[in-house]
């Protein structure tokens, strides 16, 4: 059995990329080579052909991987870089037949994750995936791996070097996963107690570099790190903020998603991923001005579809300022909004957005048309806290009015948290609306409330001032007594 040295990468690099007629999903070119500039490689020269299926032994065939050799020699290459999945026996055969550094598109993308990864938990998962992918690739990969330990001692039939790196990876990968588990239960006890506060939790998903990071900016008004560039946010940032009509939620701005994402870092990312299971809304971001939009749209759905997310998903399609598409809300049903198209980078459809995910979130919206009592402050408050306030003016009595936008369940939820009844505040059409239906002798006394109401509002004035001049008129007309 032969083994050789495996050689130390760089940044020179020569890209390959094959049409491979047999894989029906086949990745993009452009987008490999932005995966390439995100990992900071130097482009040398580009290798592309086309194939009925991968050949076996380099994946490109004899005569394209003696043409590889060729370009490496004559641009002095670091590293040949594939848009492709290599089993490890191809990538062996091919580092020892060009004489460097061979990586595939799942290497790429884990190097990538490993630049970009700055929190605890980012660089457990990274090294957890790296450590996965690399458990295939250790077998000839090093002359030195099936070398017994020599020296006073350790001459024998001892563990070979290869049988010492499987024992400490499987170690190592046991302890990151231990330590993963943790931040699981961490992250657990977050929105335990996000939930108990009844603080919704918004998730912003989508291809990588379609503007999450953008849009998650102009809407908590923040400058995390945002650039043109694939999976530029590896780390989930959360957020607090006071979002229109729906009062205090968490956003949260998640890892980027791309086609045929590497099941490794599926599997080493599920405890940030279930940040995602655990939202009460996707906002789906998508590129709409890429013209693989489709492509893209398709591969979320996968991810979300291999987490078994059942969130509900809003779709927010980005960018329009590339595609003249006015901002406006698309719904699939009345009162559901499924889409919504905005440009995070010139601040257009922000206010469709805030009213597609308050109708998502509280339900039909309705306009109430309020007169609050004097002393009803938290009331305004708690609507002043939503945002949910149009109008404001003031009657003859000097009782504020309010024009407000909300759903009748919340309305009534704030009214309940304010000692009020909706007959308190509401017109009598209007109030009915909050009102549960009731029973004769309820719709009784309910008629006798709205009389008492009225009669306090002047009526009863009204009234008595009308038995005063009856009985006036009474007490000046002469007596029987008098005229007789």
């Amino acid at each position: 059995m032969e083994y050789f040295e495996r050689h130390e990468g760089g940044e020179r690099a020569i890209l390959v990329h094959l049409d491979i007629r047999q894989i029906q999903d086949p990745d993009d070119l452009d987008e490999f080579e932005l995966l390439v500039d995100s990992a900071g490689a130097q482009r040398l020269a580009l290798v592309t052909g086309s194939r009925p299926r991968p050949d076996a032994k380099y994946f490109v065939g004899t005569g394209k991987a003696e043409e590889i050799a060729e370009l490496v020699r004559e641009h002095e290459a670091d590293i040949v870089i594939f848009n492709h999945s290599l089993s490890p026996s191809q990538e062996r055969n091919l580092e020892r037949l060009v004489e460097c550094r061979v990586l595939d598109r799942t290497g790429l993308i884990l190097d990538i994750f490993a630049q970009r990864a700055r929190t605890y938990e980012g660089k457990l998962q990274v090294e957890l995936a790296q450590l996965n992918h690399l458990a295939t690739r250790l077998v000839r990969g090093w002359t030195h791996l099936e070398r017994q330990k020599g020296g006073i001692g350790l001459r024998g039939p001892g563990e070979t070097q290869l049988e010492t790196d499987r024992r400490l990876l499987q170690t190592r990968v046991s302890q990151l996963k231990a330590k993963l588990d943790k931040v699981k239960q961490t992250r657990a006890q977050g929105r335990a107690k996000r939930q108990k506060s009844d603080v919704p939790t918004i998730s912003l998903v989508g291809y990588t570099n379609a503007g999450k990071s953008t849009l998650f900016n102009r809407l908590v008004d923040e400058n995390i790190y945002a650039a043109d560039q694939l999976f530029a946010t590896l780390d989930p940032t959360l957020r607090r903020l006071d979002w229109q009509g729906v009062g205090r939620v968490v956003l949260v701005d998640t890892v980027g998603f791309v086609r045929h994402l590497p099941h490794e870092l599926v599997e080493s990312f599920h405890a940030t991923l279930e940040e995602t299971l655990e939202a009460d809304l996707l906002l789906h971001i998508i590129d709409s001005a890429s013209p693989d939009m489709h492509e893209q749209i398709a591969a979320v759905k996968s991810v979300l579809a291999e987490i078994n997310n059942e969130v509900p998903v809003l779709n927010v399609y980005n960018k329009i300022d590339l595609t003249d598409e006015p901002p406006h809300v698309g719904y699939a049903e009345k009162d559901k909004p499924n889409r919504v198209y905005v440009s995070a980078k010139a601040n257009l459809g922000m206010a469709e957005l805030s009213l597609a995910v308050q109708q998502l979130l509280t339900g039909t919206l309705t306009v109430f048309d309020l007169t609050l009592p004097f002393g009803a402050g938290q009331l305004k408050n708690a609507l002043y806290e939503l945002g949910v306030i149009e109008e404001e003016s003031y009657d003859d009595t000097g009782h504020e009015r309010l024009k407000i936008r909300l759903q009748s369940d919340k309305l009534k939820q704030l009214l309940g948290q304010a000692s009020l009844s909706p007959l308190d505040v509401l017109p009598l059409a209007q109030a009915t609306l909050l009102m549960p239906t009731l029973e004769p002798f309820e719709q009784q006394i309910q008629a006798d409330a709205l009389i008492e109401r009225e009669l306090e509002d002047g009526t009863l004035a009204a009234l008595d001032l009308s038995e005063s001049n009856t009985s006036n008129a009474n007490d000046d007309s002469p007596s029987h007594d008098d005229n007789s």
